[in-house]
């Protein structure tokens, strides 16, 4: 089953829901990173995370980043996403190893330890909206239901999941977030966190095989669900060899010029899904004409 998004709402547009099955997108991810399990949760859940706060934006044009920086051994975290399903994100240190948590889980927040939570939406205004907000759990999914009440001043549930098969590829991954609308009723409310209070656990429900709408169909039960729409989700890097071309143009002439004189080509490699570009001295000399620095 190919990954994707599901958009809804539920009691008369009170509330507003997302839902995504993310396997193999987390699992690309894995393959380009070469991520350990614990480096493989966290980024799939903020991949997870990343797809379905880029449905929520409106224009085709417009780009959402998540950065999160911690004091713990995986460093950090950054993924980018766009409005079509497409994400890509990479691990500062994608090699570091942590026994499990006290609950005999992948310690994710001690990987990423305590820190900050950034999302940088670029909707093609003169300046980006940026909301910065402080980690509560470092577990990711709390740290992004904190930022929209905080940032956003949206009430919202966010659960995401990650599983691991034992040969430490992915089984699964997903998750949900729902939000509540300004003019949402009291009673709604109550019943909507009891429903939330009532779940386990993502992970258990991937791990039962639910779809993201059966997902939602627990998280909303009692309320009239209308799916809007359904998106496609993929790991996918818009990188090419042009794109680096423009990078090491704009490092300027003087740095181009050393390069050129150590006489052997170079090798850039994308943050994003490790993808090699090798440039020889031929094509430096060519760079350095366009460089304007």
């Amino acid at each position: 089953m190919t990954d994707y998004i599901v958009r809804a709402t539920a009691a008369n547009n009170q509330i507003r829901a997302f839902a995504a099955t993310t396997k193999e997108t987390v699992e690309a991810a894995r393959q380009a990173h070469n991520t350990s399990p614990v480096a493989t949760a966290a980024l799939g859940r903020l991949l997870t995370g990343g797809a379905m706060m880029g449905s929520m934006m409106k224009n085709d044009s417009d780009m959402l980043t998540i950065q999160i920086k911690g004091d713990g051994p995986i460093g950090g975290l950054t993924v980018t996403a766009d409005s079509k399903g497409n994400v890509k994100g990479y691990v500062e240190h994608p090699e570091v190893m942590l026994p499990p948590n006290a609950q005999g889980k992948l310690d994710v927040a001690g990987a990423l330890g305590i820190g900050l939570i950034s999302v940088i939406k670029d909707m093609g205004l003169k300046e980006p909206y940026v909301g910065q907000t402080i980690l509560q759990t470092s577990e990711i999914a709390e740290d992004l239901t904190y930022y929209f009440a905080t940032s956003e001043q949206v009430p919202s549930s966010v659960g995401l999941g990650v599983l691991m098969e034992h040969d430490n590829t992915v089984k699964q991954a997903g998750g949900f977030i729902v939000q509540l609308m300004p003019f949402i009723d009291d009673d709604v409310v109550d019943r909507l966190e009891a429903n939330i209070n009532k779940i386990s656990s993502v992970t258990s429900m991937l791990d039962r095989g639910m779809t993201p709408e059966e997902i939602l169909e627990e998280v909303l039960d009692g309320f009239e669900v209308e799916v809007k729409d359904t998106m496609p989700a993929q790991f996918y890097c818009n990188c090419t060899k042009e794109r680096v071309e423009k990078a090491i143009i704009s490092i300027g002439k003087k740095d181009i010029q050393e390069m050129i004189e150590d006489g052997k080509p170079i090798e850039v490699n994308c943050h994003f899904c490790g993808k090699s570009y090798e440039f020889s001295v031929e094509e430096l000399k060519t760079l350095i004409k366009k460089a304007t620095r």
